[in-house]
């Protein structure tokens, strides 16, 4: 890959991005409901996303639908070492990537909305509780039950006050922002992402 970029005139770097982006528009063509974006987050959203998980605190940090990696960048970036990241992808060209591009990440083709049955299928340790959930899932594509129920599932998995970090381009919040179970707060809308975004952080209590 070094090489033919190098013969192409084209920094290594900006080839992957270009194909990154390439790879998520052909995904949301083909389907739409699955992917949710024609291209993956930017850096200063990825970041965002990454800020609210402390990788002081033990245990596994999930992500749910990496897509090609720019908030696993991010996270790793914080931080997190990639033995400590566990990626959940749908798209299995995408989970093929991610398993390359983090070969000592946990990568698991399979269904984020059914996150406990898809994690201990695909992981002997999967009672261990996490440290943060991280989602770039197209949320507004699922009923609100269905979303409210992943949430509560995420929190039921993960330690005492761990974050479920959710971003939207939608100008409401994607679970409601008020609840009896969990506290929700917002960033500021990140206008350095195409399109502007918002980073909404889930806890319970």
């Amino acid at each position: 890959m070094l090489q033919l970029s190098q013969k192409r005139g084209k920094p290594p770097v900006e080839r992957e991005r270009f194909e990154d982006e390439a790879r998520f528009l052909r995904s949301w063509v083909e389907r739409p409901l699955l992917t949710g974006a024609v291209a993956p987050s930017g850096r200063h959203l990825a970041q965002t996303m990454a800020s609210f998980v402390d990788p002081r605190v033990p245990g596994r940090v999930v992500e749910l639908g990496p897509g090609t990696g720019p908030v696993t960048d991010a996270l790793v970036g914080r931080g997190i070492e990639q033995e400590r990241l566990v990626l959940v992808e749908f798209n299995p060209d995408f989970a093929q990537l991610l398993a390359r591009r983090y070969p000592r990440a946990t990568v698991v083709c399979g269904d984020a909305y059914d996150l406990r049955a898809t994690l201990t299928e695909a992981m002997p340790d999967a009672g261990e509780l996490f440290a943060g959930v991280v989602s770039s899932l197209p949320l507004f594509t699922k009923p609100p039950e269905q979303r409210l129920d992943l949430l509560r599932t995420a929190h039921d998995m993960s330690r005492e006050g761990a974050p479920f970090v959710q971003f939207t381009y939608a100008v409401v919040a994607p679970l409601p922002a008020r609840a009896p179970d969990y506290t929700a707060i917002a960033s500021e809308r990140i206008w350095r992402n195409m399109p502007p975004a918002r980073v909404w952080v889930y806890r319970r209590g």
